[in-house]
């Protein structure tokens, strides 16, 4: 992914678990820090002192910490950002067998989990030679292996939590 491509996917992540976009200064962190620049050179840029830069570069890796459920430093950034983003990509570009795609815009990764309502139409024993359903349970191993909590993989594949569990690696 580029450069751009990149903060949008950040501000989209980080809009949508705050409410808040980016600002320019955080925008130019991210690009600083994925550039190996100093604090002072992009502090220089945005016509700030370095100390300031610095400040808002400690609460943004902070704040991305929080929103990926996982701690963010300036060395690891890159491969956090990477990570998070193949899980966005596979889930999204995810076929079932009859190469129809099923589309998930947005899983939260964090550590809080939404208060989901479950679907009473679900059945709490699916059959499990369905088509549909032999799709879900195949992709529990690969949403596991991918790091979600068993939780988020019932909520996105619309299963039962009971049936997420009981399907080992």
């Amino acid at each position: 992914m580029d450069t751009a491509h990149i903060l949008q996917f950040v501000d989209e992540v980080v809009c949508t678990r705050t409410g808040k976009h980016l600002n320019d200064l955080q925008r130019g962190i991210i690009e600083g820090i994925l550039k190996r620049q100093k604090y002072s050179d992009i502090a220089g840029t945005y016509g700030c002192t370095a100390g300031h830069a610095k400040d808002v570069g400690y609460e943004l890796l902070q704040m991305l910490s929080d929103v990926f459920g996982e701690p963010v430093d300036k060395r690891n950034l890159k491969s956090v950002l990477k990570r998070q983003s193949t899980i966005k990509i596979a889930l999204n570009n995810s076929n079932n067998i009859d190469g129809n795609s099923n589309t998930i815009n947005y899983i939260n990764g964090c550590s809080e989990l939404p208060n989901a309502t479950p679907d009473k139409s679900l059945s709490e024993t699916p059959d499990f030679e369905d088509g549909a359903n032999q799709v879900k349970i195949e992709m529990i191993g690969k949403l596991r292996m991918l790091g979600l909590k068993d939780e988020q993989i019932a909520e996105v594949l619309g299963l039962a939590l009971e049936v997420v569990k009981q399907m080992d690696l």
